[in-house]
């Protein structure tokens, strides 16, 4: 049977946003977010980070420096009892100074390849799922994928157009002024009501 998931980016949703952070004591959390992935796993959603990284392709760290952040990340997220079952993320950039890695690709959100993949792996349901982001291509990547999308509106994004027909794949299904509210957001379209970690 498949299974439904939150998928999130990582910069500016899942932890605050820096200039390509190299190193793992710069994945902040967002403070309050782990009791609700929390509650949104126990009701289960799988949940997996999809993240661009052209970092790799323009030389600033390593994918063995992201694997040590990631690390990390799981381990705060451990601390809440949140368990990321899956982290996928694109290493390309069409402007990377890595020949190997300055190409166009399937996976680079807008494209929908990262969660296209993180489906067939997991076995998962897009349609049943969400993807919440902070900008608006994160936005047409879970909307070409199928999900139901949020838009943590940062202020760095100009909001799309009430005309869903001139960019309808850059239309969220809603927008949240953090990501603790879109977490809310979900758990509220889910009509999910979790007291003391019971359903």
């Amino acid at each position: 049977m498949k299974q439904k998931a939150l998928l999130l980016d990582r910069d500016g949703t899942l932890v605050h946003p820096r200039h390509y952070p190299s190193r793992p004591d710069d994945l902040l959390l967002y403070d309050g977010i782990c009791p609700e992935l929390r509650e949104l796993q126990l009701a289960g959603f799988r949940l997996i980070v999809i993240t661009n990284q052209a970092g790799i392709a323009r030389g600033y760290f390593t994918e063995a420096d992201l694997q040590l952040m990631h690390e990390h990340l799981q381990r705060e997220l451990a601390l809440y009892s949140v368990h990321l079952d899956a982290i996928y993320y694109c290493p390309h950039h069409p402007d990377g100074v890595i020949p190997a890695l300055a190409v166009r690709c399937g996976c680079r959100k807008p494209q929908p390849g990262m969660l296209l993949r993180a489906a067939a792996d997991l076995d998962l349901d897009l349609h049943a799922s969400w993807f919440v982001g902070d900008i608006l291509d994160d936005v047409e990547a879970g909307n070409h994928a199928g999900c139901r999308t949020i838009l943590v509106d940062l202020g760095t994004e100009e909001l799309p157009v009430e005309d869903r027909s001139i960019a309808p794949f850059r239309c969220p299904t809603f927008i949240a002024p953090d990501t603790l509210n879109a977490l809310r957001m979900i758990k509220a379209s889910e009509g999910i009501t979790l007291i003391g970690g019971k359903k």
